[in-house]
This record gives structure tokens, C-alpha cells and sequence, in this order.
């Protein structure tokens, strides 16, 4: 039997999101950014590298290739990896090739080391631990190259003198369910570490320290990437202190956590590195994957497959559920109008939106995207189209990278005993694309930058 129209078209929309994905190779970003730079020039002393973040055990692995047995000590730290997942019924990017799906190896030089992540745990403590003993190990003539990529902002865990482990959990869970964003997050995490803002390089002076980094941060400011361990600083505790209160959490976060930012505030705590700072004079961060390389490399499949197509915007944020309406609202107007670009029509965004959490389901920030949008396209047809997905592989607390809503997904789900609505109130949008066979899953992808939406119009 001849395949439907739609189906052909959710295979190809599942195409030109896989391209997205490959474009985000860590493995081959850092493999490449090391043979066009002459990293190694001048290195007398010895040669370490650390790092941290869901792309580290590719990144990793490519710096082992590279170098090879020159390397003197490594410390790298990586995700739990997730477990089996039932695939019988979703759909299915394909991850990486590279092997980044494994998180844990060992060399004669080189460990990387599973440590908790989004919620930071004791092994991210004794990890990192062993990474400022190596950086503040490392003489004048000696090269730190250092590894880093989304999600190292949990991974690098040195809680600042005064407050427990426990008082950083709590703190980063009250935040990432308060709906705050990453910037605003690492304002906060930055000034509660020994590790991130700069305080990574501060511990390295002087050796000579190069940085490769993975962005998964809109825009890629160096400072929010993973907390910015190598970059300058430029929040305050005044900054951090300002996003706990906008969030109505200063009678909630631990009584430690409040007294460390006031006591910021008021110039009683030295500051992490700014810019300007001499440490940074041995320091060169370089970018060598982002959410806009993967962007455009979707766009490059899209127009390939025959699909009119434009890049909108490489920095969309927002609520999840209200982008979806905003994205099922272009694609209304496409249907309606041939505005902004005549069907067959593919336009493209990267970002990362936030959810506020009010209920107790499974589900993320793509799939609820997704819902939002699902509801919106109500009665449009199988060949309009809203997808989501992370890049890691990892959509919230769910084993889900994404979805994909149609205009006949409210209807599917009906015939089902499935609530739209009541799933977007509890937060259990992935429980609602699971039991329809529209998620998208792909597992740990071993890398991170960021998440790809995307528009089809056939």
C-alpha cells in the first residue's frame, strides 16, 4: 500500500529535524575546531583537559583522538545516561554516530565521570573537586583545554563556603519550577559556586586556558553557557538576588542560600571575575557548535526535500504553550494566505522556551510547545504541522526529546479518551504524545544545543 500524503510528509518533516540534529555533532566540532587552531603553539609544560556538560563524553573523545597520550590528566564529567526506552510507538530521530551515546570511558589520561544533572548530586561534588585540583595544579607553561557544554552548569558542583548540597538542589529545583530562565538561573547558581563565573580560570591562572564550548543558550553569551566557568562574570549578587525575588521565592529558598546573596549584595562576599579581570589574559573561549548551526543546517535539508523555507529566528523564548499558539498561528496564516512564504512551506526557529509547573505530570518544554500548538491547529489536516524538540534527547522530566502536532492530533486523541486541556493543566503533555504515538524520542543524543521548532505547511 502506497504510503498517505501525511505520512510521507512526517517523514520528511522527521528528515529535515534529524539534519538538525547531526549538524550538532560534538565529536566533529571539537575535532575540527582543534585541527584549524594551533592550540598546542608555545605549550612547554604539561597538557590537561577537563571539562563538563551533556556533550562532554564526545567532546571528550575527540580531544583523546586528537591528542592522544600528551595529555597528562583529564577530568571530564558527563549525564547519567537514560535508560531503555519503549519505542514501539513514537517517532524516532536518529542520534548521534559518533560514539557520544556512551557517558563513561576510560584512558591511561582520560576519565569522564556520570554526575547528576538537572538537579546536582554528590558525584558533580567529588568531580569537580578533582577538576580545580588539576586547574589549580597547572603551572605558567601549561594548557588547560577545557570541554563545555549544556548542562555543566549542574555538573560543575562546588557549593560556595556556608551552604550544603542540599541548599543548591533545593534552590535549582524551586527556580527551574518557578519557570525562571537560564540566564536568570545561572545568575543565581554563579553566585552560589567555587567553580562557575570565571572562578574555573581564576583557579587556572596562569596557565594558559582554551576553552571549547557547546552552546545551548540562546544567543551563546559566553557567560550563561554552562555558568560561564572560563568567562568573565558580568551579574552580580545583586542580579541573583533580584531574580529570587522576582520569582517570589526569598521565604522559600534555604535560609543559607538568601543570606549568601544578601550579604553579595551588600559587598560583604567578594565578587566572581569580572571583565577586564587579568585572569582572563590566558583565556580564549571559542564557540564551535550552536543551536544556529542547527538551525541552518534544517533549513538546508528542508529546501533540499522541496520546501519553501525560512529561518524566522534563531532566539525564540517565551511560555511553551503560548509559542505553540504563536507558531500554529503562522501556520494558519500560511494556510490562509501564502504569508510569510508560500506552501510548500518549512519555516524554522531555535530557541528554548519555559514552563511554569502548576501540575504533577511528566512532560517538558517541547511537547507542552507542541500541546499548545496541537490545540491551536485543531481541524487544519494532517499536512499542518507544529514540531518541537530538545537536541540533548532530554524534554523536562520525561524520556522524550519533542513532539509533532497536526491538525488532526485533538481528534486522534479523542477517539483515544484523551484531554488536551487537561493534560496542558497538569503539565502531562508527554503522557499525552506517548499514548498517541507522536513523541519524538532519540534517547541521549550526547549533544546539546538547544531546541529546534518547526512549522510545515504541504
Amino acid at each position: 500500500m502506497e504510503p498517505t500524503e501525511g505520512v510521507k510528509h512526517k517523514a520528511a518533516v522527521m528528515e529535515v529535524l534529524n539534519a538538525a540534529l547531526q549538524a550538532a555533532d560534538p565529536y566533529l566540532a571539537v575535532l575540527n575546531a582543534l585541527r584549524s587552531q594551533h592550540v598546542t603553539q608555545s605549550v612547554t609544560g604539561k597538557l590537561y583537559v577537563v571539562g563538563a556538560g551533556k556533550a562532554g563524553a564526545a567532546m571528550g573523545q575527540a580531544a583523546y583522538d586528537f591528542f592522544g597520550e600528551r595529555i597528562s590528566e583529564s577530568v571530564v564529567l558527563v549525564k547519567d545516561e537514560v535508560g531503555t526506552l519503549e519505542r514501539s510507538k513514537v517517532q524516532k530521530l536518529q542520534p548521534s554516530n559518533q560514539p557520544s551515546n556512551v557517558p563513561t570511558f576510560e584512558r591511561s589520561n582520560l576519565r569522564t565521570l556520570p554526575a547528576g544533572h538537572p538537579i546536582p548530586d554528590e558525584r558533580g561534588i567529588e568531580g569537580t573537586a578533582s577538576i580545580l585540583d588539576i586547574a589549580g595544579r597547572a603551572g605558567e607553561d601549561d594548557l588547560v583545554i577545557c570541554l563545555i557544554s549544556g548542562g555543566g552548569s549542574a555538573l560543575l558542583t562546588s557549593p560556595a563556603e556556608g551552604f550544603s548540597l542540599d541548599d543548591l538542589q533545593t534552590t535549582t529545583q524551586l527556580l527551574l519550577r518557578a519557570g525562571a530562565t537560564i540566564n536568570e538561573l545561572n545568575a543565581v547558581r554563579k553566585h552560589l559556586s567555587q567553580v562557575s563565573g570565571g572562578q574555573l580560570a581564576r583557579r587556572a591562572y596562569p596557565a594558559r586556558v582554551v576553552s571549547l564550548i557547546l552552546s545551548d543558550v540562546v544567543g551563546s553569551p559566553l557567560d550563561v553557557i554552562a555558568s560561564g566557568p572560563t568567562a568573565p562574570d558580568p551579574t552580580t549578587y545583586k542580579d541573583a538576588l533580584a531574580v529570587v525575588e522576582h520569582y517570589g521565592l526569598s521565604k522559600r529558598v534555604p535560609v543559607s542560600v538568601l543570606d549568601r546573596l544578601c550579604k553579595g549584595a551588600a559587598g560583604e562576599v567578594p565578587e566572581t571575575p569580572k571583565p577586564g579581570d587579568s585572569i582572563f589574559d590566558k583565556v580564549s573561549n571559542w564557540v564551535v557548535a550552536s543551536n544556529v548551526v542547527a538551525v541552518e543546517a534544517a533549513a538546508s535539508r528542508a529546501q533540499a526535500l522541496g520546501f519553501n523555507t525560512v529561518i524566522m529566528s534563531a532566539y525564540l523564548e517565551g511560555e511553551a504553550r503560548v509559542v505553540g499558539v504563536v507558531l500554529a498561528s503562522i501556520a494558519k496564516e500560511i494556510v490562509a494566505s501564502g504569508r510569510p512564504i508560500q506552501r510548500p512551506a518549512c519555516v524554522l526557529f531555535g530557541g528554548e522556551t519555559t514552563v511554569r509547573v502548576t501540575g504533577s505530570g511528566t512532560g517538558g518544554r517541547n511537547t507542552e510547545l507542541a500541546l499548545g500548538a496541537a490545540i491551536a491547529l485543531d481541524g487544519l489536516g494532517p499536512d499542518v504541522m507544529v514540531a518541537s524538540f530538545a537536541t540533548d534527547g532530554g524534554d523536562g522530566n520525561s524520556p522524550s526529546a519533542g513532539a509533532i502536532a497536526d491538525g488532526t492530533t485533538i481528534d486522534r486523541a479523542k477517539s483515544l479518551g484523551l484531554d488536551a486541556r487537561a493534560a496542558l493543566a497538569n503539565n502531562d503533555s508527554y503522557t499525552f504524545w506517548h499514548s498517541l504515538g507522536d513523541a519524538i524520542m532519540t534517547g541521549p543524543t550526547g549533544t546539546n544545543v538547544n531546541d529546534v521548532m518547526a512549522i510545515f505547511v504541504s
